[in-house]
């Protein structure tokens, strides 16, 4: 089996894949999602993975295989330590040098986030291109893949999450409420207000940047869309992912595709494209 693992500021996504049968019979066998803990011991994160897998009846010693993508720098010694101790293997990560099978078109490739990386590889496979990939996490990402799968740029915004705790920070009569759709946008009591604020003016965020990111495809050869205003959501795949997907696509104008699973199938590709080509068996000798 292989472990994918995804480690974000917030949250850690675990993923097991069964590799048994051909690439296209590959499944998920299980996933989780837990907190990313900065100051966690290698031991207190094997208890926890062991446990996990435990629950859903599979044992650490089925897994043969680890890839790792982490915009978290102090936790990736950790889970290193983690592989070995726990699960006695080196684990791939996603970093500069490793084999991804998609062009990256930006001053600096080696700056691009991994998950964001792993998010393209895994939306190109699965939808193709042009598309858009919006990861809803601890930041909220917009990602631009053309129609020969290169990754030609993207944005970088605070999560929805992160403008809530700015709010209630540093406003000392606000008081915190949970994030969710409100029944109506014209609140009538301080907690609608503050609801329909941060839900709806988040969709006016995510909504505005995508129609401008279109306008702007459509514009640039590189993209291979034709020059089309018409129909801006047929020509251009706008996927989304992350926690806070499905909370946020349901209102957006844009969006038509939520997968939870496409960071995770995004790792699984990377890992498959980094493994050694099968030997080809050698024809017998003519006599």
């Amino acid at each position: 089996m292989l472990l994918a693992l995804d480690v974000g500021n917030t949250n850690t996504v675990l993923g097991l894949f069964n590799l048994d049968g051909p690439k296209a019979s590959n499944t998920l066998a299980g996933h989780w999602r837990v907190s990313t803990h900065r100051t966690q011991t290698a031991d207190e994160y094997g208890v926890l993975f062991t446990n996990l897998f435990e629950m859903h009846g599979l044992a650490t010693s089925r897994v043969r295989h680890i890839i790792i993508s982490s915009v978290v720098p102090p936790v990736e010694s950790t889970l290193l330590q983690v592989c070995e101790r726990y699960f006695h293997l080196k684990p791939l990560f996603v970093e500069p040098g490793i084999k991804t099978g998609m062009p990256v078109l930006v001053d600096n490739p080696s700056e691009l986030g991994a998950d964001r990386l792993v998010n393209c590889i895994g939306a190109f496979e699965k939808y193709g291109g042009p598309s858009i990939v919006v990861d809803f996490g601890t930041a909220t990402t917009f990602d631009v893949l053309s129609a020969k799968g290169e990754y030609l740029g993207g944005i970088i915004t605070p999560g929805l999450g992160i403008s809530a705790d700015a709010l209630f920070s540093r406003a000392a009569r606000l008081g915190r409420v949970d994030i969710r759709r409100p029944a109506k946008v014209i609140g009538t009591n301080t907690v609608a207000h503050i609801q329909s604020g941060l839900y709806y003016g988040y969709i006016g965020l995510v909504d505005g940047i995508l129609e401008r990111m279109i306008a702007e495809m459509q514009q640039d050869p590189r993209s291979g869309l034709a020059v089309d205003t018409s129909l801006p959501e047929a020509s251009i795949k706008i996927l989304a992912t992350g926690g806070l997907a499905h909370l946020i696509a349901e209102d957006s104008r844009y969006i038509s595709t939520i997968d939870d699973m496409l960071t995770l199938d995004g790792l699984r590709l990377v890992f498959e494209r980094n493994q050694p080509a099968p030997d080809k068996p050698q024809r017998p000798r003519r006599r």
